[in-house]
């Protein structure tokens, strides 16, 4: 960019769930953004009436474009995929993710998760550490998980992740709330300032109060892998229907919009029950973005694999065993079948995530405050993303890809 900052103009932009009519403004030197009024000159960019938008925040996934953060060789290969994953959020309108490991044997925690240290990556999205799904979960809710890696809660986190790896690069668990001494190991992980999600899990809805009172605060891929919701048993996802005001406050939840997880009624109804605590999430796979066909497994899943559109079950069967959908396309489903607003849909993958995680601070991400990084996302009316940009640059841009795409297609006819 010419000057010292840019400013977008004829363009909205979203802030608090809200359509704001305003320009932006964000700094060439920081990659923040700055206050809306009191500057002359910069770099000025017409959006067109187009909408800007937090990055994207995958809060899920556990690989997509043929590798699965499972995959690892060495940390040098390792580090180059997830390099290449990197830039194939940026263009999705990602700008930030936390690398999924599902339960794998501790020595493969170990031997992974150093690699998953919170990084920034040129041109890409940032990596934000890891989510650990497993290895405390109820085999009864095992999904495509193999519960003979499954370890009782009164098992060291240390010795299954590594210590260093708790205090540096694990940044969220997932575990069963009503396994014996569940509330000690939330408790012992919280203190650490690591967020705890209840999922993979059979509970009641009082263990799952219990759970919340030990420090829980979220749900994972909410009906997906959880007691169901009866007429008097409403299980774990009862829980997002309690008051603002209960103390503990009610969880935030996620939710895979693909269709496939849950019937469209079901988000909809989960997502406006709680519309600021509702997180959409992928849940994607290795085979997010690769053609229909079966695949081989990996150390979670030693089976082949079935892709058939948005669909990818275990071959052979008809266990779903992650998303193959992108951020992008989930919100524009949420818009679809809840009838929300783009705002209301843009905050499920950026606000609310943040909100979660804790990073909406200053010099942090998921909100178009003054004093985050600007780092953004332009989209269309309907929620197509058309550029992305990360800390200030711009990464991505359709129209130019587009047109390089033509120009390829050109020279090899």
């Amino acid at each position: 960019m010419s000057g010292w900052f840019t400013l977008f103009t004829n363009c909205r932009y979203i802030l608090d769930g809200e359509l704001v009519e305003d320009h932006l403004v964000i700094s060439d030197e920081t990659g923040l953004i700055l206050k809306r009024e009191g500057y002359i000159g910069g770099e000025a960019v017409d959006l067109e009436d187009n909408i800007i938008a937090p990055g994207f925040l995958e809060l899920q996934t556990n690989g997509v474009n043929g590798f699965h953060f499972t995959h690892f060789q060495d940390e040098k290969s390792y580090s180059k995929k997830i390099d290449d994953v990197a830039r194939h959020y940026a263009t999705q309108g990602v700008t930030g993710f936390w690398a999924t490991i599902p339960t794998v044997k501790g020595e493969e925690f170990q031997k992974i998760l150093p690699s998953l240290t919170p990084r920034d990556i040129p041109n890409s999205a940032s990596l934000l550490g890891a989510h650990c799904e497993g290895p405390y979960l109820h085999p009864s809710k095992k999904g495509a998980h193999d519960e003979s890696f499954f370890q009782a809660c009164s098992a060291s986190p240390a010795d299954i992740y590594g210590s260093s790896n708790l205090s540096s690069n694990v940044k969220l668990v997932t575990l069963a709330p009503e396994l014996p001494d569940s509330s000690y190991l939330i408790k012992s992980l919280v203190s650490q300032g690591i967020k705890v999600s209840m999922g993979h899990s059979n509970a009641t809805i009082v263990e799952g109060l219990t759970g919340l009172t030990a420090g829980a605060t979220c749900l994972t891929h909410t009906l997906n892998a959880m007691s169901p919701i009866t007429s008097r048993a409403p299980g774990l996802a009862g829980l997002i229907s309690l008051p603002p005001t209960h103390k503990p406050a009610p969880p935030y939840f996620t939710l895979i919009p693909d269709g496939e997880h849950l019937h469209p009624n079901t988000v909809s109804l989960l997502h406006r029950t709680n519309p600021k605590r509702s997180i959409l999430i992928t849940d994607s796979i290795e085979l997010a973005s690769l053609p229909n066909g079966t695949y081989p497994g990996h150390s979670q899943i030693p089976f082949q694999q079935t892709k058939r559109g948005t669909r990818a079950t275990i071959a052979g069967t008809d266990t779903l065993i992650g998303g193959c959908i992108s951020l992008q396309h989930g919100m524009r489903n949420l818009m679809e079948w809840t009838g929300c607003g783009i705002a209301e849909a843009v905050g499920t993958v950026t606000e609310n995530v943040a909100g979660f995680m804790g990073i909406d601070v200053e010099g942090g991400r998921g909100s178009l405050r003054e004093g985050r990084r600007a780092d953004l996302c332009v989209l269309n009316e309907s929620g197509e993303v058309l550029q992305t940009w990360v800390a200030g640059t711009k990464v991505w841009d359709r129209e130019v890809e587009d047109a390089r795409r033509e120009d390829d297609g050109e020279a090899r006819g």
